[in-house]
């Protein structure tokens, strides 16, 4: 049984309202009277319920501190609870766990396309080949589901204090207030973080882990990879171009694939060629017909939509 989102943003509200310093009787018997005004209610206190087992088992490291600092500030409180949400992932809310077709997503880009969009608190969400995103924003949560592809975030203040969080197949990005890449493929997602910070959180919650400016991370379900220095070239599909520094021709041939509605192939006597550049990614046959002039590499069509980059 899915849980209405309403109902689990009131039971948030709710989770609160209950660990706040002046909550009292009348407070508690609200909650009751609340909890037996629907089944639905019920259920979205218990999922929620188990949801904060979950952190505790995680260890006193993690689950404790959060939840004895809920109690010291309501908006930090807050903030809290929407991790716990926004880490609970696919199990929490019906809307996230269905996996819907991209299809059916809120926004989608084709292959080789592009799009920009403004959210309704004013925050920037660019998408880029081959995306398909679900967006919700709710009275505790500004949510963005990345079903596959890539983004780049320039969140804005929200005048609610609502977290913004992206959610990937392999776990949740928390923004704090920055400007940020999510790209999820081959069961990993890649966060890479240009201005301010976020905390990323895998789906099998894992201590959650900070990532800086500057820097990117890659992590799984069940795994995070070390934190490293995040290419200065990352954000540069964003203007239309791929920016490659000393690339293997075989990964750049792989992300040319992104863009292209054809099949690409790269034989593996040349896979290891080096190259350099800046490449347009709005005509990639044009690109590729430019290799041949810079690497000793020529071109074989089997059929309009099949090329393969072979030794000269």
């Amino acid at each position: 049984m899915g849980v209405d989102h309403a109902a689990l943003e009131a039971a948030a509200n709710w989770y609160v309202e209950l660990r706040c310093d002046d909550a009292d009787e009348a407070t508690r018997q609200a909650h009751h009277r609340w909890l037996n005004a629907d089944p639905g209610h019920r259920h979205a206190w218990d999922r929620l319920a188990r949801l904060q087992e979950r952190f505790e088992r995680v260890g006193p490291g993690i689950a404790r501190p959060t939840l004895s600092n809920a109690r010291l500030k309501r908006r930090e409180a807050m903030k809290v609870l929407s991790l716990l949400l926004a880490a609970g992932g696919a199990a929490t809310v019906s809307w996230r766990m269905t996996p819907l077709p991209t299809l059916m997503a809120d926004q989608r880009t084709a292959t080789g396309e592009q799009r920009s969009l403004q959210l309704e608190d004013g925050s920037q969400l660019q998408l880029n080949t081959a995306t398909a995103v679900n967006i919700h924003y709710g009275a505790t949560l500004r949510e963005v589901q990345l079903l596959r592809g890539e983004i780049l975030v320039q969140t804005a203040r929200d005048t609610q204090a609502r977290p913004f969080v992206v959610h990937s197949p392999q776990g949740s990005v928390l923004a704090l207030g920055t400007r940020f890449l999510v790209r999820s493929a081959d069961d990993r997602t890649r966060v890479s973080v240009l201005q301010h910070a976020v905390e990323v959180r895998t789906a099998s919650l894992l201590p959650a882990v900070r990532v800086e400016a500057g820097q990117q991370l890659v992590f799984g379900r069940d795994d995070v990879g070390a934190v490293q220095v995040v290419s200065p070239q990352s954000d540069a599909w964003t203007r239309g171009m791929l920016l490659v520094n000393d690339w293997r021709l075989g990964d750049m041939i792989n992300e040319l694939q992104r863009y292209h509605s054809g099949y690409l192939s790269c034989a593996t006597q040349v896979e290891g060629l080096r190259i350099s550049g800046g490449f347009h990614l709005g005509d990639i046959n044009r690109v590729l017909d430019d290799l041949t002039a810079t690497l000793p590499v020529r071109l074989r069509h089997f059929t309009p939509y099949w090329t393969r980059v072979e030794p000269a």
